[in-house]
């Protein structure tokens, strides 16, 4: 089936314009400006866009989605809905699941069932060390054979001597370490310096802190390689008494990312999507589920600050897509037609009865957001329709 978007406002990181897009066989096929003659085929369905903005679909470089293991928190039918519905077709899975996905036995289990649901895009994240214990390594051979993102997510390296090694091993075998940072600022500072030390490949998860922000602008300033990100949540909100880990901060500090955001040293927003159980959260487990309303969350904190839909896009699309070499990200004849209809001026009060993830987990209920998901696609394919 060929879709026809019509009239509507086409954003991605490099262009904004009024016009229609072509979609066949799960590609862009052509983009068509508002003035030009639009010819398609009869067999075209046509979805009108007029009010509304489409946007590349969002990839999420770090989320959570319990499965295996714990699968009254989420599973992988649930929180791939819960992402559809809020614009995200790529999902990079972190590996603390239960067993630990360490191993290609566990990690096959993820792909395969993935694969059968046919949702979202799955890249699966593999641990780094084995059982996440910052010791021993996984098998890189055979887990490389479906990844090329390594985490301990959730647990610190500590061992000055196996991050090292790990940068060392990431260039030579080329795959990317995902580095949870806690305590943020002084972990953060030893791993860049390793990383001017010895090289290698090297992601920053959520960042939080003013200070950090300052070592990350201080090492890419001198030209180091690397990639950093910040979650929604730490834009959105501060001093929120609710147990997230990195912890919520200070208004400063909140100020200072989104300055570090508009100077372009903040690469990436992930959600870190956590959902948990009420049990679990009462029982001080961290972490937010908020993967459906993510878009909406940065949109409001954009839109207040003066922050282009370009540069949303740029961070939430192209940025993640091209670190993981994905064909999508942007509006562009070729690419893969995994795109989201939004409408931007649609307010509304996030409620976590209507979630679909598993995990309500979130301070932020009732609270107002802009801007909402009518659509998203996956190569072409109608995954979530809200008109």
């Amino acid at each position: 089936m060929n879709i026809l978007i019509n009239n509507v406002k086409i954003v991605d990181a490099k262009r904004a314009f009024h016009g229609s897009i072509l979609i066949e066989n799960g590609f862009i096929k052509r983009m068509f400006k508002a003035d030009e003659d639009v010819n398609i085929s009869n067999d075209t369905e046509i979805i009108e866009g007029k009010g509304l903005v489409l946007l590349p679909s969002f990839v999420d470089m770090h989320c959570h989605l319990r499965d295996p293991g714990y699968l009254y928190k989420e599973d992988l039918e649930s929180g791939q809905k819960a992402a559809l519905k809020g614009g995200y077709t790529t999902l990079c899975t972190m590996a603390n699941t239960k067993p630990v996905c360490d191993n290609t036995l566990v990690l096959e289990y993820i792909l395969d069932k993935s694969k059968k649901l046919d949702l979202c895009d799955i890249i699966q994240v593999s641990a780094l060390t084995r059982n996440l214990e910052g010791k021993e390594f996984v098998n890189f051979e055979e887990m490389l054979r479906h990844t090329r993102l390594f985490s301990d997510d959730g647990n610190t390296i500590f061992n000055e001597e196996v991050m090292k090694k790990a940068l060392i091993l990431s260039n030579k075998l080329n795959f990317r370490v995902l580095t949870h940072c806690q305590p943020e600022f002084e972990i953060v500072k030893r791993d860049l310096g390793l990383l001017k030390e010895v090289g290698g490949n090297l992601h920053i998860c959520h960042i939080s802190l003013e200070k950090t922000l300052g070592l990350i602008k201080e090492f890419k300033d001198t030209n180091l390689k690397f990639t950093c990100e910040v979650t929604p949540h730490h834009i959105f909100g501060y001093e929120v008494d609710y147990r997230v880990n990195p912890s919520f901060r200070k208004k400063e500090d909140v100020k200072s990312l989104i300055e570090g955001i508009k100077q372009g040293y903040i690469d990436v927003i992930a959600t870190d999507h956590a959902p948990h159980s009420l049990e679990d959260k009462q029982n001080g487990a961290p972490g937010i589920s908020l993967i459906e309303v993510a878009f909406s969350m940065v949109y409001k904190v954009f839109h207040e600050n003066g922050i282009s839909l370009n540069k949303l896009s740029e961070l939430m699309s192209y940025n993640p897509a091209r670190i993981l070499n994905l064909n999508c990200g942007l509006i562009e004849e070729g690419y893969e037609a995994n795109l989201v209809l939004v409408d931007l001026d649609e307010e509304y009060q996030i409620d976590t009865d209507n979630f679909i993830s598993k995990g309500k987990n979130n301070p932020f209920n009732g609270e107002k957001v802009l801007g909402k998901v009518k659509m998203t696609f996956k190569r072409g394919s109608v995954k979530y329709d809200n008109r």
